[in-house]
């Protein structure tokens, strides 16, 4: 009895230990993070970032976006988007255990407003500081715009291989046409090149976008979008895109 009250202790101190630790580590890059957002933030407001993209040539707002690619690009790259704040809690413990088990930065968890933060306001460095000052801009941005807005301002920014950066110019690019001229197939090729766009530009390598598209269309059924039956009619359809593009 008394043995197992001293492992109690033991166990006591070493979670106590722990949470302190963990306590000061998170003030710490809390810290450094708030000062780099607002030194991000000083130099250009987010307002500005994002009235600099609205501003650009052939900006495509979500109204002339195809419902389809839409939900494509939600369900592959952060499937609660309409539901959660910025930040999604279950896909930041999912990633952390990945990192934890691999010992490396393996695993994002992003969501589409910290893929748009990410890209317009901080550097690609994976570092706490950054990762923490992320967070400061993903509320500010979510507290400024609808999830509409914050979708149209990331496809518009976002790189699709082939040295086109937004939406339009990868619909023109790839397939000659307007983004609200997307077909369903069309569709699901664009929603999965940016996890990889220099690997699944279709001048790159066409095994690799069936693949990656196969993966979109997964997500899709996953996530009660469509049916399998639609899932394999499209991806029969995949190569006959492909070889226009």
């Amino acid at each position: 009895m008394i043995r197992k009250h001293k492992i109690r202790k033991v166990l006591l101190w070493l979670f106590t230990v722990l949470f302190c630790i963990a306590a000061l580590t998170g003030t710490f890059f809390g810290i450094k993070g708030y000062r780099m957002y607002r030194e991000a933030t000083a130099e250009k407001s987010i307002e500005e970032t994002m009235e600099e993209i609205r501003g650009r040539e052939h900006f495509t707002k979500y109204s002339e976006l195809p419902q389809f690619y839409i939900d494509a690009v939600i369900s592959v790259e952060d499937h609660r988007f309409e539901k959660h704040p910025g930040i999604d809690l279950i896909a930041v413990c999912r990633a952390a255990w990945v990192d934890i088990r691999s010992c490396s930065f393996r695993e994002g968890g992003s969501t589409i407003t910290q893929q748009l933060v990410k890209n317009q306001i901080f550097t690609q460095e994976k570092i706490l500081e950054r990762k923490a000052a992320e967070v400061f801009a993903v509320f500010d941005v979510e507290g400024k715009y609808a999830k509409e807005e914050i979708f149209e301002l990331y496809v518009n920014t976002i790189s699709f291989g082939g040295g086109y950066e937004g939406i339009y110019e990868a619909s023109i690019g790839y397939f000659g046409k307007e983004p609200s001229e997307l077909s369903d197939c069309e569709s699901v090729i664009l929603a999965g090149l940016p996890n990889a766009p220099s690997a699944y530009s279709p001048n790159t390598n066409m095994k690799l976008v069936i693949q990656r598209s196969k993966q979109v269309l997964n997500s899709m059924v996953r996530n009660h979008i469509i049916t399998q039956e639609k899932a394999g009619e499209i991806q029969r359809l995949l190569p006959l895109y492909l070889n226009n593009c």
